[in-house]
């Protein structure tokens, strides 16, 4: 054992909770996006926690020895929230995938946080129920990961996302204490939300240990099909009135040219070369009627090709293209890789700028960027593609990709619909949000973790590089002493 983290021992963990093994902390030193931005700061050991009591005590230990705890669980997310920035503790939540308890009367299931997320569905497919804003990655992203980015997918567009169907949560603060937040009742309005508080922090605040989940019944009628356009404007205009006319649609997926023809070299799908919208609707009954007014919509809008069907095999054929565009844009060119995974999300009647600005954008700085995403929500991922052994494009790269960044914003949006801060989007937290709230987040990170055990280095940008940041005294003492917390930015 280590010098400096045999408290690790003392606390009763057994051999195999714990490596040191430089191949383990390799392998949770880098997420899907962190190899992008250059960064790659091994975690010191790896800790596996098999229950909440495991949990708290490696966060107590952690934090009266001063070592940074990072969360980490399936290593999918694309801002570096779950890599080390500084070091220390990586804890690996994987081995709490338990299904703590299913009640398909409530429409409730609780379950462990490094629980695959698909399991979710699979096991609750036989009473007619799933889990709506199960993302994209849900078949390798764990429950745990998605609360703490707040992810949404393609039926965010009617079902919303991961934070509207979580109800309370088990969590651990950095001091070991245990906390519960929230009910099995389907609505509250006692006291702070904490749990609307923790989703989304990105295990900054706390780790969470256990979560309670709110189902959905299993529409009776889903139809899925495509539309195809002559121009991209075509098609964004033409999601924009679908949406606005409140038509059942749960999935509304936007892919550019490029995206198709990336999906085609990469699966070889044989799609139309052009703009085109993916669809999926739900419906108990009447759905041949909403079918039919999307149709008439799109119609209006210049639609060449309009097909919606309700065979199994012809629908998972449709959504694996889709699902499978980032792992297209990866493998389309050898020498041209994304600078950054793009997410941003702006309001639906803002849609079609957003997208008509970033492909003007792309342009004039010459280069590929793909406009791809969740439609119906507004979301938006757009990737710049440069080569990174030239300085020159990665350079306008940057610009074009700020620019952008810039344009969500200024159309009333933010920066990032469903991957998070983290590492990558920090520069712009305070673009969004103003100085005001981004001081009011960094207080309640101050006096839920005042030693700045979880996750430094993440959401804030004084801390990405520099030295930890911790408070001297809590927000309330500085409060009433009229002095100021708030880091310089110098990270020194």
């Amino acid at each position: 054992m280590t010098g400096a983290y045999a408290f690790l021992e003392e606390i009763g963990l057994a051999d195999d909770q714990l490596s040191f093994a430089e191949s383990r902390r390799a392998d949770r030193a880098a997420d899907w996006g962190a190899e992008q931005r250059g960064r790659e700061v091994l975690p010191d050991v790896v800790v596996w926690p098999e229950s909440t009591d495991d949990v708290a005590a490696v966060l107590s230990a952690a934090t009266d020895h001063d070592v940074p705890v990072t969360p980490y669980a399936a290593g999918t997310g694309l801002e570096g929230n779950a890599v080390p920035a500084h070091g220390g503790i990586s804890l690996d939540l994987t081995r709490m995938d338990a299904i703590v308890d299913y009640r398909p009367d409530d429409f409730q299931i609780d379950v462990g946080p490094g629980l695959i997320g698909s399991t979710v569905d699979e096991h609750v497919a036989r009473d007619g129920l799933f889990f709506p804003p199960l993302p994209s990655s849900g078949d390798i992203s764990t429950v745990g990961g998605m609360i703490a980015t707040d992810a949404s997918g393609m039926q965010t567009v009617r079902y919303g996302e991961v934070s509207d169907w979580v109800l309370g949560l088990e969590a651990v603060l950095a001091d070991g204490t245990v906390v519960q937040t929230g009910s099995r009742a389907i609505k509250s309005s006692s006291g702070y939300n904490l749990t609307d508080l923790i989703v989304g922090s990105e295990g900054t605040l706390a780790v969470v240990t256990e979560a309670t989940l709110e189902l959905a019944g299993r529409p009776q009628q889903i139809h899925g099909g495509r539309a195809i356009f002559e121009t991209l404007e075509d098609a964004t205009e033409a999601i924009f009135d679908a949406v606005r006319t409140e038509i059942a649609v749960a999935r509304i997926e936007l892919l550019d040219e490029l995206s198709v023809r990336m999906t085609n070299d990469y699966l070889d799908t044989g799609l139309p070369d052009a703009p085109m919208v993916f669809l999926e609707f739900h419906a108990n009954h009447g759905i041949e009627e909403e079918i039919d007014l999307c149709r008439t919509i799109f119609e209006d809008h210049g639609v060449l090709e309009f097909e919606v069907s309700a065979t199994d095999s012809e629908m998972d054929d449709l959504w694996e293209a889709r699902r499978e565009i980032a792992f297209a844009v990866k493998h389309y060119d050898d020498d041209l890789e994304v600078l950054h995974p793009g997410d941003v999300t702006v309001p639906i009647s803002a849609y079609p700028e957003m997208v008509a600005e970033t492909k003007r954008i792309s342009a004039e700085y010459d280069l590929l960027t793909t406009c791809y995403g969740h439609a119906g929500d507004g979301n938006l991922h757009h990737n710049v593609l440069v080569d990174f052994d030239d300085p020159e494009m990665v350079e306008r790269g940057e610009e074009a990709y700020r620019r952008t960044v810039e344009t969500a914003i200024e159309l009333g949006g933010t920066v990032t619909g469903e991957h998070g801060i983290g590492e990558g989007k920090q520069q712009f937290l305070e673009a969004e949000h103003g100085a005001g709230a981004v001081e009011m987040m960094r207080r309640i990170k101050r006096a839920l973790d005042p030693t700045d055990t979880l996750n430094p280095g993440k959401i804030f940008p004084e801390t990405a590089d520099g030295e930890r940041v911790r408070a001297e005294t809590s927000a309330l003492e500085s409060a009433d002493t009229g002095e100021s917390t708030q880091p310089d930015g110098s990270g020194e």
